[in-house]
């Protein structure tokens, strides 16, 4: 950030100091995302804006993005194709954030129900899931909104 003025760096603090604030009052309330759903928010709180979308640069039925599909044929049995997915993971996370795979042998049954069983998490009452909402990673069960919250440039 290159700041022109004195002025510029007292409203850039003050940006900095306020999102703190609403970083901290949105973990606080441990019920992330769905809290403020159920909370009747009707706009998307500043702490989630990028200020990078541009809506109508991608828009339109003629677009050619498509989600990056990784593919697990063969890694446990092939050493080549194991280095070239784990390359191919680490671009995707790196441009895309997420990536679909294929061919992991997991049966759809056990998809199912890791859904469902999601989904079950979700729709118990905020008191049920506040419970587990933790940012320790040594607990066996965690629940918690964003990763990094307190450290990335917007929450996502």
């Amino acid at each position: 950030m290159v700041l022109k003025n004195s002025n510029e760096l007292e409203e850039s603090s003050n940006f900095t100091s306020v999102r703190k604030a609403e970083v901290k009052a949105f973990d606080d309330s441990k019920t992330g995302v769905k809290g403020l759903v159920e909370s009747g928010v009707s706009r998307i709180p500043r702490i989630f804006h990028t200020g990078k979308l541009d809506i109508g640069k991608n828009s339109g039925s003629d677009s050619k993005l498509s989600v990056p599909i990784i593919d697990l044929k063969d890694i446990d049995t092939n050493l080549a194709r194991r280095i070239e997915v784990i390359s191919e993971i680490r671009s995707a996370c790196h441009e895309w954030g997420f990536f679909q795979v294929i061919n992991h042998e997991i049966p759809i049954t056990v998809l199912d129900e890791m859904i469902d069983g999601i989904r079950r998490f979700h729709e118990q009452h905020a008191d049920v899931r506040k419970e587990f909402y933790t940012r320790d990673l040594k607990k066996k069960v965690t629940y918690f909104s964003n990763g990094t919250l307190f450290s990335g440039q917007a929450a996502n």
